[in-house]
């Protein structure tokens, strides 16, 4: 008898003692969540001709952007100066608000995590998805394993006051400038053999140069430099190139350019970028903004285009 109930005693704390472990092994790794509240979710409009921004704080990690430049799609991206998450692959997702229950959550898809401050950028497809799911009401959330160890870090974007700023960056939007800095900064146009006739498509990148540089009052210099290819004799290559760039030149004045900008020159056959000669009959045009220093902007070198 005092055997049984030894026994039975011994069972049932055996069993109490696997179903604590199984209690504890069960309950799930909680995560820690970063997102604004109703109180205090702002969303912020910076906007110009060069680029507008949408900029969401997100308390304890840092900022949310979306950001559009001229000349280029919209995209997206996280900043905080403390890495929290591991690098490596996390999920992208627009969930309902807790106050929405019921509401499946649609996966936008992976994004890659890096432990630069930028940690999360995504392309125009899964920030457009963003901006939808915003405007639907959802939260947009990035979730990917803490730094140091396997707890879910989830990073959201809130909805509220979204509605009002998103309008205000529509309309800057259309009127963005059709090109930004980077896309023009250094441009090239070809030539026919023997030719210093300008294409259709030659006025259009131009007439885009003119109407970056009549918006951005930095600019202090554009280098115009013509060249050629290495047929025939030096004297006419050099005559030829410099009518090219005298043709570019003659265009950026009669679109409005202040002649004060331009430098204008030929070089003959004297700077090759490549064996072919096609490649070889062109004008380069380079912008300078203050502050920018021209012994870095060089290119005399063998194969590169001279450009001051």
């Amino acid at each position: 008898m005092t055997y049984s109930l030894h026994h039975l005693l011994h069972q049932k704390l055996a069993a109490a003692g696997v179903s604590a472990l199984l209690s504890v092994t069960a309950t799930p790794v909680l995560a820690t969540s970063y997102g604004a509240g109703i109180e205090n979710s702002q969303w912020y409009l910076s906007e110009s001709v060069f680029e507008c921004s949408l900029v969401h704080e997100v308390p304890g990690y840092g900022r949310a952007v979306f950001r559009h430049r001229a000349g280029e799609a919209l995209s997206f991206y996280l900043e905080s100066e403390i890495p929290v998450m591991r690098p490596g692959r996390g999920q992208l997702v627009v969930e309902a608000p807790a106050w929405r229950p019921g509401v499946a959550p649609r996966a936008i898809g992976s994004v890659t995590v890096s432990d630069q401050p930028r940690a999360v950028t995504v392309s125009s497809r899964e920030a457009t998805l963003m901006t939808q799911g915003l405007l639907q009401g959802m939260r947009p959330t990035v979730t990917r394993a803490a730094r140091y160890d396997d707890r879910p870090v989830r990073v959201q974007l809130s909805n509220v006051n979204f509605s009002g700023p998103y309008s205000g960056y529509r309309e800057c939007v259309s009127s963005l400038l059709p090109v930004n800095y980077d896309q023009i900064r250094r441009s090239r146009v070809p030539f026919a053999s023997g030719s210093t006739s300008l294409s259709d498509t030659d006025r259009q990148l131009l007439d885009n140069i003119v109407t970056y540089v009549m918006a951005d009052s930095t600019v202090e210099r554009i280098f115009v430099d013509g060249h050629s290819d290495s047929v025939g004799s030096r004297i006419d290559n050099r005559a030829l190139s410099e009518e090219r760039a005298n043709v570019v030149a003659d265009y950026l004045r009669s679109r409005g350019i202040d002649d004060d900008l331009l430098i204008v020159r030929g070089h003959g056959d004297q700077f090759p970028v490549s064996r072919r000669h096609a490649d070889n009959r062109r004008t380069t045009i380079r912008l300078q903004r203050q502050g920018e220093r021209p012994e870095l902007q060089q290119a005399n070198g063998p194969g590169m285009d001279f450009s001051g």
